[in-house]
């Protein structure tokens, strides 16, 4: 029996959470699919250290029963706050998109566990770019980003600003095994197809690259896709592609993401990290 799939849209309050709500309802609407709103909440246990010392029993036992009924009052204020979130997104999304099925997911526990329950479901993920713990940062890109592309399957769309109806988009193509399979995965899905797309390389000006280019761009054009492939002389890639971008208007960045180990990144810095922390277009991310 197949699972049936969802646009799993991941919620937690913040500044970002209507653009995360909008850009999954769009994605969902353009597959056909609903959207799944996930919001997770940890709710923090008291601290319960012997409290016997100095003080009688009864006094200990009073004690932590007070401790029990705090705990019980964080859990239903989380609860409460959390059910408050997720009807409000679901409002803002049917609002907005007519016709896309809602659903809503509520869970105690980490984020990347969360989104682990569900990946037999999701067929995309959506988060924000800054979360919570970040709203004041523009560079920041958020904690949980890189840690849910690496280990997902599916691609991960990145948000920050206020919705806007994407018409055009850019690949980040380099020739590598990730950048190929970026292209093999937009080829197939109907996500882009109807509007301007941009195949772009920074670079490698070399007989391999551009064959690797053509191969790309002609698998794209033979899958119905209107594609302009382009190869820029800029020095820096990051640079290049977003200068690219701006020029021309486009609205979606698409990367094959994470290509490096965590080890090589150290030394190289990671290209992916750095398109997300200067842009505020929204960013599809293929591992």
């Amino acid at each position: 029996m197949t699972t049936e799939q969802h646009i799993l849209a991941c919620i937690d309050g913040s500044a970002v959470t209507e653009s995360v709500c909008d850009y999954a309802a769009w994605y969902a609407s353009r597959l056909n699919l609903p959207v799944g709103l996930l919001h997770v909440s940890e709710v923090p246990a008291s601290t319960r250290r012997d409290l016997s010392g100095a003080i009688g029993i009864n006094s200990r036992q009073f004690l932590l029963e007070e401790l029990t009924q705090l705990d019980e009052q964080r859990a239903k204020v989380v609860n409460s706050y959390s059910n408050a979130l997720v009807n409000d997104a679901k409002s803002h999304i049917q609002s907005g998109f007519e016709g896309v099925d809602v659903r809503i997911y509520q869970r105690h526990s980490k984020l990347l566990p969360a989104i682990e329950h569900f990946k037999a479901k999701s067929r995309v993920i959506v988060m924000g770019r800054r979360g919570e713990d970040h709203k004041d940062s523009r560079i920041n890109i958020g904690s949980q980003i890189e840690t849910v592309a690496r280990a997902s399957s599916v691609p991960v769309l990145i948000c920050s600003e206020p919705f806007k109806m994407p018409n055009s988009y850019i690949i980040a193509f380099d020739g590598s095994k990730t950048a190929i399979k970026a292209v093999d995965m937009i080829a197939k899905s109907p996500l882009l197809k109807g509007m301007q797309g941009h195949l772009v390389m920074v670079g490698n000006d070399n007989n391999e690259s551009k064959k690797s280019l053509a191969a790309a761009t002609e698998q794209l054009i033979a899958a119905g896709f209107t594609i302009d492939a382009q190869q820029l002389s800029a020095s820096d890639t990051v640079e290049g592609l977003l200068t690219f971008q701006k020029q021309n208007m486009v609205d979606i960045i698409v990367i094959g993401a994470y290509g490096h180990s965590k080890l090589q990144q150290l030394f190289i810095g990671s290209t992916t990290t750095k398109i997300i922390a200067k842009t505020l277009s929204p960013v599809i991310l293929i591992r």
